[in-house]
Formats: C-alpha cells, sequence, structure tokens
C-alpha cells in the first residue's frame, strides 16, 4: 500500500504530546503499513528531535521536520480566541504550501491518541471533498453546518487544496471576520470548507472529556481525542489511561512509582474532583446513557 502521511504541529513544549500520538499510531499499525511523519515545527529543539528519532524503536517510519517562519502566520496572530488555541494550530491553513510534494495526509492535534491502524482513514474516498472529519460534538454548530467537523481530525486532499487555492480562502475569510472568531482555526476551516467536507464515523475522533461528556460512547475507539488534557493532574478525561499507556512507548516515560501516582493515585483523585465540581451528576441523564454503553455497549 502507499505510505499513510500524518501530520502534527507542536513546539518544544507540545512535543512530549505529538510524541504520544506518534508512538499511539506506530503501536497500532498492521505489517503492511508505512508512515511519513511530518512535524510543521514552531520551535523544536535539536535534543527534542532526537527524542523522536528514538520512536523509531516501536516501529520504523520517517520522520520530518517542517520548519515554521513564524512571520507566514502574522495574520493569524491577530485572531483573538481561547487561551489554550495557540499559534502551532493555525499552522495547518498554510499545510498545501508547507508542504509542496504531499498529495494527501491526516492531520491530528497533539492532544490524541490512536487505537487501530490508520488504514480505514488513509483510504476514505473525498469523492469531491477536499476534507474529511467527523462532526464536532457540539450540536449547535453542527445544526447550523451540517458538515461542521471537530477539527482535531482532518483527512486533506492536499493536491484539491492547491487547485482551489484554499490557503487563499483561508486568509481571507479570516481577514473579513477577523472581530467574529471565537474557535481559531477549527471555525476557518469549517466556514471555508463548508458543503466540502466528508463526514466520517465518530469513532475516528471521540471528543472526550468525561464519563459523561463524550461525543460517542462508543467501547471501541479508533482515535480518542483527550480534551480534558490528562497530563493534567485531577484530569475527568475517562480515557487518560490510554494516554500514560502510549506515553510509557516514549522517549518520556515516566518511572514506575511516577506511573502509579499519575494512573492510580491521579484516577482517585480524578473522581473526587468531578464529584466536587458536578455533585449532582447523578441525575444527569448522561450519566445514565454512558453507563448504560458502558455495561451492555
Amino acid at each position: 500500500m502507499s505510505k499513510i502521511n500524518v501530520c502534527l504541529s507542536c513546539d518544544d513544549a507540545y512535543a512530549k504530546y505529538a510524541g504520544v500520538v506518534v508512538a499511539s499510531i506506530l503501536a497500532n499499525a498492521e505489517k503492511e503499513d508505512e508512515h511519513v511523519f511530518y512535524i510543521l515545527d514552531g520551535g523544536v529543539s535539536e535534543d527534542t528531535k532526537k527524542e523522536f528519532e528514538k520512536l523509531k524503536e516501536i516501529r520504523d517510519c520517517d520522520i520530518n521536520f517542517i520548519k515554521i517562519d513564524e512571520d507566514m502566520f502574522e495574520d493569524y496572530k491577530a485572531v483573538r480566541t481561547h487561551y489554550y488555541i495557540t499559534l502551532p494550530t493555525f499552522y495547518r491553513l498554510k499545510i498545501q504550501s508547507l508542504l509542496p510534494d504531499v498529495e494527501k495526509i491526516i492531520y491530528f492535534d497533539c492532544d490524541f491518541v490512536v487505537c487501530t491502524t490508520l488504514k480505514q482513514l488513509w483510504n476514505t474516498d473525498l469523492g469531491d471533498n477536499i476534507a474529511a472529519g467527523v462532526l464536532d460534538k457540539n450540536s449547535k454548530r453542527v445544526k447550523e453546518n451540517n458538515t461542521y467537523i471537530n477539527a482535531g481530525l482532518i483527512v486533506f486532499d492536499l493536491n484539491k487544496m492547491r487547485k482551489n487555492n484554499i490557503e487563499e480562502e483561508f486568509l481571507n475569510w479570516t481577514k473579513a471576520n477577523i472581530e467574529k472568531i471565537k474557535l481559531g482555526d477549527q471555525e476557518i476551516i469549517n466556514e471555508v470548507l463548508k458543503g466540502r467536507i466528508k463526514i466520517v464515523e465518530d469513532e475516528w475522533n471521540v471528543q472526550s472529556s468525561n464519563f459523561i461528556n463524550r461525543s460517542t460512547y462508543t467501547k471501541h475507539p479508533k482515535a480518542i481525542h483527550l480534551l480534558d488534557k490528562p497530563w493534567k493532574w485531577a484530569s475527568a478525561c475517562i480515557h487518560k489511561k490510554e494516554y500514560f499507556k502510549y506515553l510509557q512507548l516514549t522517549p518520556w516515560k515516566m518511572d514506575e512509582k511516577e506511573y502509579k501516582h499519575w494512573t492510580f493515585d491521579n484516577e482517585i483523585a480524578s473522581w473526587f474532583a468531578y464529584i466536587k465540581r458536578r455533585p449532582l451528576f447523578l441525575f444527569r441523564p448522561g450519566f445514565y446513557a454512558a453507563l448504560w454503553a458502558w455495561i451492555f455497549g
């Protein structure tokens, strides 16, 4: 089969999390899968790049760092949005230029773990569409735009992006709407590509905050979007054990004592923190829907 191209954006601070994404992909690859990773480099040190090379011990692959000139993103620096949306998330808006020789790619945010081979997703037939992804869990956004996806995972047809000059469309829409953008690059992508996005099954982007708040209650996720970050103490993310499992395959793995602290002790702290924050969770219909799926799904 052809090589599966995967892209992530990070700086040195987020490199470890990007490494977990890469590790999870390599750990779940099938024998014939070949991967080429492109890291849009917003400031990754040489020492950290050497750590990335060690991920090849899981499975051989190609890892390429694409150095970013932040002057290219001056127009996007003016976008005022949530504090957790940093400049590297906007790098994908110029992906067709940054990767001029790549025809197609799967883009991941750094707060993901992948639980299966990417082969099925890679082979998705986009038809006339420019991209593919999973519907966002915010039903209001989807009601207003029935192809509104969560931008944490996107399959891009880069040839179609170049043919339609989507990069320029992104920039023009941003300039025209700079004062009202609330959700950064996700909003830009969805508004510009409205009606030109193929929707894939929910299991490819299980948007997971806690036991109740998930985009789907599937017991067999193919890729998990860790919205409540598992590297934060007492995170409510129900899938955080998956993150720590794949972290242990990376050069950033924890020793046995630290691992126990972040899996066992942290799990207890998470439940106490969640109950304190949501003391009436037993009265939420979503709790019973999630419980039913967990037991019988």
